[in-house]
């Protein structure tokens, strides 16, 4: 699995709008996970939603999506879940969101399961904004490809669950 993190900010890079209009706060009400049609077409995503928005997670969650993106001759599924601290809303400095990002992939470059294979997680720090609250998130990129739809899914649950089971603990926020 190839893991990597970057900064996105400036010059007409993306920005988090973390409380948008169809935003569902699954931290205060977990049981809304399944109005969220990609956590519903793809349940690790929606075990990965949840283990985000747990009460012992330093994160939460704004956005996610899920896609099949054009591969040279091979199937390939990727999903991207927008993701800030509970801890202030947001990051309040570059430091802080830069030394989250170098622990969540430090935890995870050790991993060599072969269904990790042809996988690759990308941790794009970017400018965010929760309300009032501005600052920074980042946006969590995973990515899969395989023989065919079953063998990309099968390795993109497998990053998902990776993903899932190193958050980096809440005093890295």
């Amino acid at each position: 699995m190839e893991v990597d993190w970057e900064f996105e900010v400036g010059g007409g890079a993306p920005v988090i709008d973390a409380l948008w209009a169809g935003w569902i706060d699954l931290r205060q009400q977990p049981e809304r996970l399944g109005e969220i049609a990609e956590a519903a077409n793809f349940p690790a995503l929606g075990e990965l939603l949840a283990a985000l928005n747990a009460p012992t997670s330093p994160l939460w969650t704004a956005k996610c999506d899920l896609w099949e993106p054009e591969a040279e001759g091979r199937a390939a599924l990727a999903c991207y879940v927008d993701v800030l601290p509970v801890a202030g809303q947001v990051f309040a400095r570059p430091e802080d969101a830069e030394a989250f990002c170098r622990q969540w992939t430090a935890r995870l470059e050790p991993l060599e399961l072969m269904e990790l294979a042809d996988c690759q997680v990308e941790l794009v720090v970017r400018q965010a904004l929760a309300g009032p609250v501005e600052g920074l998130g980042m946006t969590a990129y995973v990515s899969s490809e395989g023989r065919d739809h079953s063998e990309a899914a099968r390795r993109l649950t497998a990053a998902l669950m990776a993903l899932q089971q190193t958050i980096p603990a809440a005093e890295a926020t």
